[in-house]
């Protein structure tokens, strides 16, 4: 076979060939770096791979960090409006770690504020579709923030809000065991799973009253959650609107009490 389908071959699995000879032989005179730097992304230094974290407030464990949790917010929110909530599961599980993150891109519905994806024009047919196009980013914030504290998928727990409850739980539909467990409040699906997940458990709550995601959204999800077999738990307030009130900050450290002593 010639050689050059023999390195085209190679090029197509993404191998890189030097050789000295003719010009090359003066490669040491050369930035190698910069030359890398203009090859096929394939030959990137590891380091310009690493993921761009977004801002976050960072409530460090007391003593031995034993468990990691990450939360996020709703569309338009910050993370100084999750941070209370950080501190009240920090109270509660003064050995974790409490990441509360920033959505990745500006909020664009006319004010301040964050989003993981874009609500305008949002259907219930796009839904779905924004949500898979923002979930890589939001599956490689979770493994890489495990890697920094060395904690590992079976000490974590995914903490939501609105939107945040959206992309903690279709980030565990994805990827099954991300986190051992999803506090999910005021959220819904971007669509109904079709298989339960194994390895993570799901703690719904919900205020019945909820104007902007209808409680039934909740009830829908744990009765097809029930219904696989899944590990679920929903709890609802009644009067209770688009919010986190006291009793259900209670329920949500009640529940993950219980399934971290078991696990």
């Amino acid at each position: 076979m010639p050689l050059r389908q023999v390195c085209a071959a190679l090029r197509a699995q993404g191998i890189l060939i030097i050789g000295s000879g003719s010009i090359t032989h003066n490669l040491h005179e050369r930035s190698m770096d910069a030359w890398l730097l203009g090859c096929t992304p394939a030959v990137q230094r590891k380091e310009d791979r690493k993921m761009k974290l977004p801002a976050m407030i960072e409530i460090p464990a007391q003593g031995e960090t034993r468990y990691l949790f990450i939360l996020a917010h709703g569309v338009g929110a910050n993370k100084e409006n999750l941070a209370p909530l950080g501190h009240a599961l920090h109270t509660a599980f003064p050995h974790a770690c409490c990441l509360v993150v920033d959505g990745f891109e500006p909020f664009d519905g006319g004010f301040g504020g964050r989003q993981w994806f874009s609500l305008r024009g949002v259907t219930e047919e796009n839904r779905p579709h924004r949500v898979a196009a923002a979930l890589p980013a939001f599956i490689e914030m979770v493994e890489t923030l495990q890697q920094r504290q060395g904690i590992d998928a079976a000490h974590t727990v995914l903490v939501g809000f609105s939107q945040g409850t959206i992309m903690s739980l279709e980030a565990i539909k994805a990827r099954d065991g991300l986190a051992a467990q999803v506090l999910g409040f005021s959220g819904r699906y971007a669509a109904l799973p079709d298989q339960a997940p194994e390895n993570t458990r799901i703690h719904l709550l919900h205020g019945e009253n909820d104007s902007v995601i209808p409680v039934s959204h909740a009830r829908a999800a744990c009765e097809r959650l029930e219904s696989l077999g899944a590990q679920v738990t929903l709890d609802t307030e009644k009067g209770v609107d688009h919010e986190i009130s006291p009793l259900l900050l209670e329920m949500a450290v009640q529940r993950l009490a219980e399934s971290l002593e078991e696990s």
